[in-house]
């Protein structure tokens, strides 16, 4: 195998890509596992609580509007 410039330009590119790819698995493996600790807090926060999770964080109008508007009492649905 010769070492020419092009040679040694594609290791490098080929290189850049596999540290890319590494980060990318390290970020989604972090995300996942934040994303379940926090389902499992807000699960707790409802048990102790009786706030849903849609309420915790500030969608409770939303949810309220919508089971209000699913149950028939509103004259209008959005």
């Amino acid at each position: 195998m010769t070492n020419t410039p092009a040679d040694k330009k594609w290791f490098e590119h080929r290189a850049e890509q596999m540290i890319h790819l590494e980060q990318l698995k390290r970020v989604e493996l972090f995300n996942g596992r934040a994303a379940m600790l926090g389902i499992v807090i807000g699960i707790i926060t409802e048990g102790l609580t009786g706030s849903g999770i849609a309420h915790q964080i500030g969608l409770g109008a939303l949810v309220d509007g919508y089971a209000a508007c699913r149950t028939q009492f509103l004259p209008f649905c959005f």
